[in-house]
């Protein structure tokens, strides 16, 4: 008879469905919310739940919050000529943590696939285009990720902003600190020669 316990396996099978969550990793995971008392796992479920629940998109820029408009949009401080365009809700974080930016942000929530049947309907294209029709944008800085659908989806969103008077820029792409140029590809290579700045 095969040793089999239903409740842990359905919970080890949810975590496998996690990105980046494999067999091993799953199980560790069960079995460490299992080690935990009642009232910590118990917790756990909640914060799940009450995130999902609570949790939405910004009216204004399609991030993640728990309010009507989340911080960063609400923020008077920030400045309102400028939009970084992501592709996930994780991205604006990234951004955020270097400190060094202080406009608004636009995420997708993805980048165009046509093989993958994600075109820019799917897209959070239109809300972005919406939000265009204010003056006071000057610029819309284009951060998706350097790939083939990262850069396509760029391109046409520079399609449709460049008629409007908007300056559109790329992110510079290049050799990450601590690199080795042998080891980097002709385009990273190409990017870095474009993308480089005066000493």
């Amino acid at each position: 008879m095969k040793y089999s316990i239903v409740p842990l396996n359905e919970l080890i099978k949810q975590f496998e469905c996690l990105p980046g969550i494999g067999k091993k990793t799953a199980q560790r995971l069960a079995y460490s919310i299992l080690e935990q008392p009642p009232e910590r796992a118990k917790q756990f479920a909640e914060a799940l739940i009450t995130a999902r629940e609570k949790i939405h998109f910004c009216s204004c820029c399609q991030a993640l919050t728990d309010l009507a408009i989340c911080q960063i949009c609400d923020d008077v401080t920030r400045d309102r000529s400028i939009i970084c365009v992501v592709s996930e809700p994780r991205d604006v974080l990234a951004f955020e943590r270097t400190r060094e930016y202080h406009g608004l942000y636009h995420v997708l929530h993805g980048v165009l696939s046509p093989l993958d049947g994600i075109g820019p309907d799917q897209l959070k294209i239109k809300e972005l285009m919406s939000r265009l029709s204010n003056d006071e944008i000057k610029e819309i800085i284009m951060a998706t990720n350097p790939t083939v659908e990262g850069e396509a989806t760029a391109s046409y969103i520079s399609r449709l902003v460049k008629p409007m008077g908007i300056k559109v820029t790329r992110l510079a792409y290049g050799i990450p600190v601590g690199g080795d140029l042998e080891y980097a590809d002709e385009f990273t290579l190409t990017r870095a020669l474009e993308g480089r700045n005066e000493i």
